[in-house]
């Protein structure tokens, strides 16, 4: 399946895909599922992983709601969106900073998942106009 081509075939955008968003936006959702991955994975650890569960949590919920936005094509919230991909880079870096604190492997995927997903989304912002 092609999100791209789900996008283009929205009314609004008569084909005009914004690539780098839509790449934030697939990031975006495949972090989500790493986060909340790696707090499932922490729960099981036989130390007290309670900041690392809640930094990844608050990170998958940021996540999905930025992916989820930046998929929208109906009306424009130009300053919304950049807030979001704002807030969405900034809880990818707190994240990936929790995360490199432990020597788990979940823990070392989720947190180059949450850098890669910072990175798309910084690529993204200079193109949401």
């Amino acid at each position: 399946m092609s999100l791209e081509k789900m996008i283009a075939l929205h009314p609004d955008v008569a084909g005009n895909v914004n690539a780098e968003l839509t790449t934030a936006a697939r990031h975006a959702m495949l972090c989500t599922l790493f986060c909340t991955s790696c707090a499932d994975a922490c729960i099981a650890e036989d130390m007290d992983m309670t900041q690392c569960i809640r930094t990844c949590l608050d990170c998958a919920d940021i996540c999905a709601a930025t992916s989820r936005m930046a998929v929208r094509r109906a009306g424009q919230n130009i300053a919304m969106l950049r807030a979001q991909v704002e807030t969405c880079i900034r809880a990818c870096e707190f994240c990936a900073e929790e995360c490199d604190k432990h020597d788990h492997e979940h823990c070392k995927l989720c947190a180059t998942m949450c850098r890669e997903c910072a990175e798309d989304c910084r690529k993204a912002l200079p193109t949401i106009q």
